[in-house]
């Protein structure tokens, strides 16, 4: 998981900012802050997909029975 002025940052956007493959999007609002919401990923496949969700909700508690996983802070970055 990485911001995308991380991945700016790294190279890792095209000439449109949209992140590079082996990166997929999230879909969440752009101005989305660790505050409010949760990154959660989910092995799939042999490969992590992720979603936003707004902390302390009852769908945070059913992702995680579901098998996700909150991303910590520290590791969000390429």
């Amino acid at each position: 998981m990485a911001t995308r002025a991380q991945l700016a940052e790294a190279g890792q956007v095209d000439e449109h900012e949209r992140p590079l493959r082996p990166w997929h999007p999230i879909q969440g609002p752009d101005d989305a802050s660790t505050m409010w919401y949760s990154v959660l990923r989910k092995r799939e496949r042999g490969v992590f997909i992720g979603t936003l969700c707004i902390r302390h909700t009852g769908r945070t508690n059913l992702l995680e029975e579901q098998g996700w996983e909150e991303v910590p802070i520290s590791e969000i970055g390429l």
